[in-house]
């Protein structure tokens, strides 16, 4: 079985399992349940505790079973360890260890190994982990298995570096090329971590962080959360020492949503601790000493693991801003305890200069001086040029503090300088690193009381530049927002705890300690009442789950009126029976279900007297009766009541059950309330735009008719003044021929402006007539999409040449519909004639696409596209209102879109939406393969 598999294969095995049943789901279910260990941790322990309970019922041998119930032991014993439970993950890792030796499983072995080894890392003791690793490499070996043999190995060759980097690199840099990475990302997700490490202690933090990305992506895809947490975590530590914030708050929030479902302690603390540096860095120490207080709560666990050694140099420089010498103090120096038990000079070099640093403002400066000194050698020997940086730094502030004799080789003015020059030089090296604001600020001090004025102002401005950079609005604005986002996620848990305490109180009463199925069919009913939005379906859900649950000769729910007066009988059920509808006045003496909602207080009558339940019409008297109220927060919805013929019949366990189902119920109904106050504001809503849209049509139809009828009635009523005036020459004294042409040739244009006139209004009446869609002169058929499609641009073809533009079709020869082509090349036509005559400028040519896919069945995507100017932003909330359009009187009647929107939403079932820029507009039809069908309309006879 391989140590770690990729997502394909876990989802094949997901797959294959699914249809089996019994003891023939094991050989499925074991290496899945591997597979899952980290990225379902849960689902992972719940599929072993599954395996070994259907291990009994197989044919297996008992040493297979042995073998198998040792496999599943190690994943219960990592779901252990990555809890924090370190002790009794090492006793499960025993165990399990203890079976794959005798049964000479040296794969298994290996496996035990690697987990005891990080047991042993997160109690501090890397002795044992570098022991285990090693024992784990030597088993792998013995199995033939290399890529665990290679996993240890790399796993190795990380911790050897934090040791004493140049021996690490002469053992391991031939072992593991930077330019021959493993093809298996299960083992090149260890490799990549060994050279971002190594990166890292050599201050190379760009390339440090490329290799940590292509350790983030192999362990996500080989299911290594816990390492991919730490890659995204050490790809935001090197930005934050390159003082890029916010790509590294960016990386630290990546790796915090990876971390927080898992509810892993060492993985959330380390997360939050590193971000809390980086916030610390853009001088938001209140969002840092909440994250770190939160970090080192979650981490107490593990006092020995390197997050915790980091999480208390952090503290220190937190104390150092706030001028708490003595906390600072006392944070490095137990972080030197640490570090040198952990013996890794990367945080002995850190934990001497925080010293240094404190020692300097209490007062004690031979004592940081020889602190200081001592860790800028430790640097130096590690090549860790950004904790020499840091050294020198503090060295540069004792001088500057106190009156100390120089340095040796001394090459500036006075000591201070000195160093601070020194940390440019080694800073320089340093690739990608932006130099502090405070540094700049500090030789800026020094040359001004120097009286080196020019070199002081030179200072002061790349400081300002520093900060500019380092400090951007940018980062500034997503360190504000990730520390709400945390207070928030901080705030909902505490809220979940509460809630869990609460729940577990309620859990220790008696009566509901019986059984956890009870809790969990709760649970289950819960869900189901909840998720209705109807009234009435939650009324029946409630009815069949109290049925189930409890003794209930009758029962019912009460609503309150919306003035509070009243509550009546919404649904009510005796002994099978519907009951009638009932009101009750709210100030009602005798009525128990009145006063249980006058008082807000549950009522339980337990063996009724003839005056202790008030008798609706047309019930029953029943013994015993259990009233609760439905509320939600500080209103009251109702009350809930379930009644019984026997006397006693509602103990504590019933009562408290029944309180259960009254809460859901009161959250089910008032979200069913609200939903349908939210369906009635919406059909108003609907009827109003409905209204408002028909009246804009009739106005723009009024309009666009009034011009032409209008311009015939006036030419109709000349024409009938010229005729009578004809008609008086002729009974009068004559008509010469001058006069007869003059009337024939008025009549002539009189005519022509007549048919003019009509014209337009017919087309604008057929227009508009479109616009209804009428569904019942529509021939449906199916046809080849691109066929269509190309007889339609060919009928386009003559006016997009004239106009000297071009089109392309993208149309898949196999796309198939049955709908209405007609209609849809009408689309497509007003498509094409909108692009003509509103998308390109007269000068210059312009290109228009047409694309169709299928990115799912049943349906297919269409897009028409151009690289016009597009359409202005004021205009594209109007473009599809029937009459709206930018060019009135040129060509441009505002129907052709509004035509398309009824066609492509109502006859052909489809959507339509659009986007625009300054670079064209794309118009994107999604559409079924089969349209929907539409019944003929019936025609109306009027009588008058």
């Amino acid at each position: 079985m391989d140590m770690f598999a990729v997502d394909d294969e876990v989802a094949q095995w997901e797959t294959a399992l699914l249809p089996l049943r019994g003891p023939a789901r094991l050989p499925v279910l074991v290496p899945l349940a591997w597979h899952l260990r980290q990225r379902d941790t849960v689902r992972a322990v719940a599929l072993a505790t599954e395996g070994r309970q259907l291990l009994p019922a197989t044919a297996l041998s008992q040493d297979d079973m042995r073998l198998v119930s040792a496999r599943l032991l190690l994943v219960q014993a990592e779901s252990t360890w990555l809890s924090g439970q370190l002790d009794d993950a090492a006793v499960l890792a025993e165990q399990a260890y203890d079976q794959l030796c005798q049964l000479g499983d040296h794969q298994g072995c290996a496996d035990a190994h690697w987990l005891r080894a990080w047991i042993a890392i997160d109690r501090g003791d890397h002795a044992t982990g570098d022991s285990e690793l090693e024992l784990m490499a030597a088993a792998a070996r013995r199995a033939g298995d290399e890529q665990r043999a290679d996993i240890a190995e790399a796993a190795i060759a990380r911790w050897a570096v934090l040791q004493d980097l140049p021996t690490a690199e002469r053992r391991w840099g031939q072992r593991f090329a930077a330019d021959h990475a493993p093809q298996h990302p299960g083992v090149a997700a260890w490799v990549y971590d060994f050279f971002g490490l190594a990166a890292s202690q050599h201050s190379d933090h760009g390339t440090a962080a490329r290799h940590y990305i292509h350790c983030y992506e192999t362990a996500l895809e080989t299911g290594q959360v816990r390492v991919a947490v730490t890659a995204a975590i050490n790809i935001g530590l090197n930005f934050t020492i390159l003082n890029d914030h916010h790509s590294a708050l960016e990386w630290m929030q990546s790796a915090l949503d990876l971390a927080r479902p898992t509810g892993w302690p060492r993985s959330i603390g380390a997360c939050l601790m590193h971000t809390a540096e980086t916030m610390r860095r853009l001088g938001r120490l209140d969002a840092t000493q909440e994250l770190l207080h939160e970090a080192l709560q979650i981490m107490a666990p593990l006092p020995g693991a390197r997050s915790y050694a980091h999480a208390l140099s952090y503290l220190g420089d937190l104390a150092l801003d706030q001028a708490d010498y003595s906390g600072a103090l006392n944070a490095f120096h137990r972080m030197q305890v640490r570090a040198d038990a952990l013996r890794q000079s990367d945080f002995q070099s850190i934990a001497r200069r925080g010293q240094a640093h404190a020692l300097c403002f209490l007062d004690r400066p031979q004592e940081a001086l020889e602190m200081a000194m001592r860790a800028v050698d430790l640097a130096a020997e590690q090549a860790n040029r950004y904790n020499h940086v840091a050294g020198l730094r503090v060295l540069a502030v004792i001088h500057e503090r106190h009156t100390l004799p120089p340095p040796p080789g001394m090459t500036q003015q006075n000591a201070t300088l000195h160093y601070l020059h020194q940390a440019l030089e080694v800073a320089s090296a340093i690739d990608g690193y932006t130099l502090p604001g405070d540094l700049h600020d500090a030789l800026g001090r020094e040359h001004a009381r120097m009286g080196d004025y020019a070199s002081a102002y030179a200072s002061a401005q790349a400081a300002a530049a520093a900060r500019q950079k380092t400090h951007s609005q940018e980062a500034t604005n997503r360190a504000i927002a990730m520390q709400v986002h945390h207070q928030t996620e901080h705030a909902r848990a505490e809220g979940f705890h509460h809630r869990e305490l609460a729940a577990s109180e309620a859990r220790r009463a008696e009566v509901l300690q019986q059984t956890s199925a009870t809790l969990e069919r709760l649970s289950a009913i819960g869900q189901e009442i909840t998720t209705h939005l109807d009234a009435a379906a939650v009324f029946q859900v409630l009815n069949r789950h109290v049925q189930g649950l409890l003794p209930a000769n009758t029962f019912a729910i009460y609503l309150c009126d919306p003035g509070g007066e009243t509550v009546s009988r919404a649904f009510g059920i005796e002994n099978g029976h519907a009951l009638p509808t009932n009101t009750i006045a709210v100030d009602n003496p005798r009525a128990n279900s009145a006063r249980c909602v006058r008082e807000r207080r549950e009522i339980y009558v337990e063996e009724a007297g003839p005056d202790d339940i008030f008798l609706s019409p047309g019930t029953q008297l029943m013994v015993s009766a259990l009233y609760v109220p439905l509320a939600v927060g500080d209103r009251a919805l109702g009350v809930m009541t379930v009644q019984a013929m026997h006397a006693r019949a509602y103990g504590e366990r019933e009562r408290l059950i029944f309180r259960t189902l009254c809460a859901y119920g009161a959250i089910a109904l008032d979200n069913a309330e609200a939903y349908r106050q939210l369906k009635d504001a919406q059909t108003q809503l609907v009827s109003q735009e409905k209204l408002a849209a028909l009246g804009s049509l009739m106005a723009g139809v009024a309009h666009e008719l009034n011009t032409p009828i209008g311009n015939s009635l006036l030419i109709a009523s000349t024409l009938m003044q010229k005729t009578e005036e004809l008609e008086t020459q002729i009974n009068g004294p004559g008509l010469r021929r001058s006069e007869l042409a003059n009337y024939m040739a008025d009549a002539r244009k009189a005519h022509e402006l007549v048919m003019r006139g009509l014209t337009s209004a017919a087309d604008l009446v057929n227009s508009f007539k479109q616009v209804a869609v009428d569904r019942t002169t529509e021939q449906r058929r199916e046809f080849n999409l691109q066929q269509v499609s190309h007889e339609v641009i060919a009928t386009m073809m003559n006016r997009i040449r004239a106009a000297s533009h071009r089109i392309e079709i993208d149309v898949p020869e196999l796309i198939s519909m049955d709908s209405y082509p007609g209609p849809f090349g009408q689309v497509i036509a007003n498509f094409i004639n909108n692009a003509l005559l509103h998308a390109f400028a007269r000068d210059r040519s312009g290109s228009m696409w047409l694309h169709a896919s299928t990115p799912a069945e049943g349906r297919v995507l269409v897009s028409f596209r151009d690289n016009g100017g597009g359409i202005a932003p004021e205009h594209m909330s109007r473009i599809f209102d029937p009459f709206f359009t930018t060019k009135l009187g040129q060509g441009g009647s505002g129907l052709g879109l509004s035509i398309s929107y009824n066609i492509v939403t109502s006859l052909l079932g489809g959507q339509i939406s659009v986007q625009s820029t300054r670079d064209g507009t794309t118009f994107t039809l999604d559409l079924p393969l089969t349209a929907p069908q539409h019944q003929t309309a019936a025609t109306t006879q009027i009588y008058t």
